[in-house]
């Protein structure tokens, strides 16, 4: 039986929850040295995901969405199931796979949870991510993928507000950039807005559909 946790965080302990995953080519991960505060070995937490309680506040954020506007995240997905994903289009290994997995899951769901779903992917590299670059890297995905750009200070406090840490992109000698970054995915549910839910790497395709349902049930 798959088990599930929950996660009890304070507020100050936002920044020893974060995970960073370097999407360059090494590939390396790196780990906060300090550990996340008071973390239950079960619950009665229906998903497979990890349950947060209490729940993220969603980032005050405004960005330029894909078709270059401006998309405030608090109100043009409140009402909806939300997983929100910060990384790059240039990255090589977690970025794609993670976007590319919940895809699959919610081909496999049916309509009225595909309607209720948003998935919002925050680039960590906006001056090489474009609106049209990341609109064409996303459009791979489907309907439900909406990408945001702008400025990195923003983006980095939104990430941090969530337990996410974000780097400056690194410039190598060989002219290749990578942006290290948290590889969490946050599910928001619909009926407050609150980040309940932790995807960290790892989780697979039947994670996410397993729990999107269950995500979007949770506006009744």
């Amino acid at each position: 039986m798959h088990r599930t946790r929950v996660l009890r965080l304070s507020a100050t302990a936002l920044t020893a929850a974060a995970l960073l995953a370097g999407c360059g080519t090494s590939g390396a991960h790196h780990e906060a040295t300090d550990k996340p505060a008071a973390l239950s070995a079960q619950s009665a937490s229906p998903y497979r995901g990890t349950a947060v309680d209490p729940g993220f506040a969603k980032p005050d954020l405004v960005l330029t969405d894909t078709t270059g506007k401006p998309y405030n995240l608090r109100e043009q997905t409140a009402g909806k199931t939300t997983l929100v994903f910060f990384g790059y289009t240039n990255c090589p290994d977690v970025c794609p796979t993670t976007m590319g997995d919940i895809s699959t899951a919610l081909a496999q769901q049916p309509q009225n949870v595909r309607d209720n779903v948003q998935v919002v992917f925050v680039t960590t590299d906006p001056e090489r991510d474009t609106p049209k670059s990341l609109g064409k890297w996303l459009k791979s995905f489907g309907p439900n993928f909406t990408g945001l750009t702008g400025d990195l200070a923003k983006v980095k406090k939104a990430a941090l507000s969530v337990g996410i840490s974000v780097e400056d992109p690194k410039h190598h000698h060989d002219g290749t950039v990578t942006s290290d970054h948290g590889t969490q995915v946050i599910a928001f549910t619909p009926n407050d807005n609150k980040g309940r839910v932790v995807y960290t790497h790892g989780t697979t395709a039947d994670d996410f559909a397993h729990d999107l349902p269950l995500l979007a049930k949770s506006a009744d």
